[in-house]
């Protein structure tokens, strides 16, 4: 089965393709070139999937473009598609997660922005509004900055519940919504802030990523600056599930999407020290919803490996068994057929690789 591999990095989009599990991947020339792809998203729930592609060009600013043709040409329209109202005294600083909603919401996609904000589009990502109640929060003036900039990175609609999604940001944590948006609610508790003279406040959490389960869509995963937790009630509460990691630092994490108690993880030694654990390039899986954690290193570089991988920089496919991928920060992208127990090089000598998506076609 044909997969499409989207991989956004600081110097433009490529797109990588294999038709079978063996073949050599086929990379095209950069889209965008010169522009950094902070996000994209793949929209399934259409005939052919429709690409979408969080651009920031630093002569014409951020913006999002579409794709309806698996990225053969690129709707990039003239006037911003997603802008903060005028009346917020607010510009934008880009677009840092593009989702779609869930099968009951067919033309809902959701943009988490920087600085931190939500935006939903009802046209299938084409033009967007600002979700005021969030960003009228009274929170909103104390959520602060992470190394990479006040941001929303993660918004996670519920899959057969449209009332019910969730929001992660850096920093200030994650916030929930069971009304369709219309309140919203810090929902940290459990999560520790290593940071911060309180440990356990109510907000205000550096947190890098959130995967939902695929086969319990209560349960979530979360990777936190410095923490590693799993929740059980939809986000509700969190529990630390980083025993068996070699260090409860790291920006990725993603979930089989059928399995359930599966999820990947790419830890990093610390916050102030920026290399996989032992300078060796491995994943971690778990299988067990956390209690445990396997290293799957099995075809990735065995010399030191130093490069970092960011909080988008690794996704999954629904394939059977499920691919997964991850690029680092030199430009090096690995892709797994087998769920992470053989790896092969995708693509090497890239620009700096800033977020994957993958999609079947």
């Amino acid at each position: 089965m044909t997969v499409l591999l989207l991989i956004g990095t600081a110097k433009g989009l490529f797109l990588a393709r294999r038709d079978r599990v063996g073949d050599a991947w086929q990379l095209s020339v950069p889209q965008f070139p010169m522009t950094g792809v902070y996000a994209v998203g793949v929209d399934s729930r259409r005939a052919t999937p429709r690409l979408l592609a969080a651009v920031d060009s630093s002569h014409f600013g951020p913006s999002v473009a579409t794709s309806d043709d698996l990225g053969v040409c690129w709707r990039e329209p003239d006037h911003a598609p997603l802008a903060f109202p005028q009346d917020t005294d607010t510009a934008l600083g880009r677009v840092w997660a593009l989702q779609p909603g869930p099968a009951a919401e067919p033309d809902v996609v959701w943009a988490g922005t920087q600085p931190s904000a939500l935006f939903r589009s009802t046209n299938g990502g084409l033009t967007y509004e600002l979700v005021r109640s969030l960003w009228e929060h009274p929170h909103r003036t104390e959520w602060g900055e992470g190394f990479g900039g006040q941001a929303i990175h993660t918004v996670l609609p519920h899959p057969t519940d449209p009332s019910r999604i969730l929001v992660a940001m850096s920093t200030g944590g994650v916030y929930r919504t069971t009304d369709g948006g219309e309140t919203w609610h810090p929902s940290n508790s459990g999560i520790k802030v290593t940071f911060m003279p309180d440990p356990f406040p109510e907000f205000g959490q550096c947190v890098h990523k959130v995967a939902r389960d695929g086969e319990d869509p209560e349960r979530l995963y979360l990777q936190n600056h410095h923490g590693v937790y799993r929740s059980d009630d939809d986000g509700q509460t969190w529990s630390s599930i980083a025993d068996s990691l070699p260090s409860d630092f790291g920006f990725a994490m993603v979930a089989h999407p059928r399995r359930g108690g599966t999820a990947w993880n790419f830890p990093i030694t610390a916050d102030a020290l920026r290399f996989p654990v032992e300078n060796k390039c491995r994943v971690f899986r778990t299988t067990d919803a956390g209690k445990t954690w396997t290293p799957q290193s099995y075809g990735l570089p065995t010399a030191p490996f130093y490069p970092s991988v960011l909080r988008d920089a690794m996704c999954v496919d629904d394939n059977d068994p499920v691919g997964v991928y991850f690029g680092s920060r030199t430009g090096e992208v690995f892709a797994s057929a087998d769920e992470g127990d053989s790896w092969a090089l995708v693509a090497a000598h890239l620009p700096d690789v800033l977020c994957v998506r993958a999609v079947r076609i």
